[in-house]
């Protein structure tokens, strides 16, 4: 991990009835607050992302999130493993043992760093990718007051039922290893996690960068070498008690299932008052455009603009798609 700062919040009671005694928060922040206080943008990690792979694929010099122009604040999801995770955690919430933890969690506690320990009334754009997205649906909805403009990236304001069917393999592909233990393992469940990898495989991207042979970009010349040489490695680099807590995180993803909304995904909606741009992908099999153009219908200042890419939801990884993410989120920070 490249440098970052942590924010200690003590005596953390969970959305759904968990206790953390001390939550640590992991962020980085680029670039420089003006004097005005407006030019901050939050872009909180994705599912397994860090601070540091946020920082890789979504900033730098000359691209819309430019640290020369905005401050940015790169938050860690809990879970992530640099945050409050499984794997880091003091007992008894260590290991099997880790709290559930919400979107509508992760949200409040970044609320509070934002505002408490950076002094930030308003951002002037949420923005993330995937699960980052799912954090910039809950933060316009949560602090509608706090987010100028929103641009979720390849994500949903609320996991729909196809997607919980993958990740429900995953969850399951984990546990059926012996060596999990109900995730009190003295070794890694290696055949568990290579087992989650080639289900992620074929989710994680598409059908024609398959058929077309894309892989072959990361030096692989067939499928099971391409599950070989990058899924299997992107995933045994990960705690599987991390992996699984954040898997949970995602599946209960709902803007509405807090005391806001009672479970009122359209009124949840109708509250996120930013400018909105939605920016689904083609091919993502996980969070289709057919979702975002439900949830835009609904969102005062919201529209959807279809990315259009073979890598499905890897899409933010492609060099060839950044011209499609940089230009609307250049829009709204212009605007």
């Amino acid at each position: 991990m490249s440098g970052y700062d942590v924010f200690e919040i003590p005596n953390v009671m969970l959305q759904k009835g968990g206790y953390l005694p001390n939550v640590r928060l992991a962020y980085k922040t680029l670039g420089t607050l003006n004097d005005a206080r407006d030019n901050a943008v939050l872009v909180p990690s994705w599912y397994t992302g860090t601070h540091d792979s946020t920082e890789m694929f979504m900033v730098g010099e000359g691209r819309a999130l430019d640290p020369s122009k905005y401050f940015i604040i790169l938050t860690d999801l809990l879970a992530n493993g640099v945050s409050t995770s499984p794997d880091n955690a003091p007992a008894p919430a260590d290991m099997g043992r880790f709290p559930k933890v919400t979107v509508y969690d992760n949200v409040r506690l970044q609320q509070i760093l934002v505002r408490e320990k950076l002094g930030i009334e308003r951002l002037r754009l949420v923005t993330g990718w995937s699960m980052g997205a799912c954090q910039a649906y809950q933060w316009a909805a949560q602090f509608p007051d706090m987010v100028r403009a929103c641009c979720p990236i390849a994500g949903s304001a609320r996991t729909a039922e196809y997607n919980k069917v993958f990740l429900l393999a995953l969850r399951r592909a984990m546990e059926l290893d012996p060596a999990f233990n109900d995730g009190f393992y003295t070794r890694p469940p290696v055949r568990g996690i290579a087992a989650f990898a080639a289900i992620y495989a074929g989710w994680g991207t598409s059908e024609p960068f398959f058929r077309q042979r894309l892989f072959r970009a990361f030096g692989s010349q067939n499928t099971a070498e391409h599950v070989a040489d990058f899924w299997e490695p992107f995933f045994l680099r990960c705690d599987a008690n991390n992996l699984l807590s954040q898997l949970w995180t995602w599946e209960r993803g709902d803007i509405s299932a807090n005391p806001l909304y009672n479970g009122d995904f359209t009124a949840a909606l109708r509250a996120s008052t930013a400018r909105t741009i939605i920016l689904p992908v083609d091919n993502d099999r996980y969070f289709p455009p057919q979702d975002a153009a439900f949830e835009a219908q609904h969102m005062p200042n919201g529209e959807v603009r279809v990315i259009k890419s073979h890598w499905g939801h890897m899409a933010p990884m492609n060099p060839g798609d950044i011209a499609q993410i940089d230009g609307p989120l250049a829009e709204l920070l212009a605007d």
